[in-house]
């Protein structure tokens, strides 16, 4: 990978190649490319030739550190202790937090007869594709089998089975 320094400078040289075609002046005879008539060849062979004359390096540090420094500073980052493991989450029953969102969602279903779209709707104040969403979606993922049924002529109720 190029450093930034190596991309800013051959940035420069390309903005200053076009700058120095742009005030070249024209080669003399015809131009190169194109027929008798001209067009984009005479541009494009001032370019090829000014790029020719251009030869890109890469740029030289300002401070380069000592070879003993470098020795020292590898040594010196090999001797940190290794990391300890870290603590285990204090909460993995797989049960939502009280009075999150998914905890009242879960309550509402957890009942005798579960609850309607509309119900869920009205208490979370959410939109129905958002309720079906967070049926398919997150409660799936917690790792809860909901139920879901419509009687004749009824509303679609979701529910728990415990």
């Amino acid at each position: 990978m190029k450093s930034r320094i190596a991309v800013v400078a051959a940035a420069l040289l390309a903005f200053s190649a076009a700058a120095a075609v742009a005030q070249a002046p024209p080669p003399a005879g015809p131009p190169q490319g194109q027929g008798p008539g001209g067009g984009r060849g005479g541009a494009a062979a001032r370019m090829q030739a000014l790029l020719q004359g251009i030869t890109l390096t890469a740029p030289q540090q300002a401070n380069k550190p000592e070879a003993s420094a470098k020795k020292s500073k590898k040594a010196a980052a090999a001797k940190k202790a290794p990391k300890g493991k870290k603590a285990a989450k204090s909460q993995e029953t797989g049960a939502p937090r009280e009075g999150s969102k998914t905890a009242q969602v879960v309550a509402m279903l957890q009942r005798k007869n579960g609850a309607t779209l509309s119900e869920i709707m009205d208490k979370m104040g959410w939109q129905k594709h958002t309720v079906r969403g967070f049926m398919a979606g997150a409660m799936k993922k917690a790792g809860f089998n909901v139920e879901s049924f419509k009687p004749e002529g009824g509303e679609r109720t979701y529910r728990i089975n415990k």
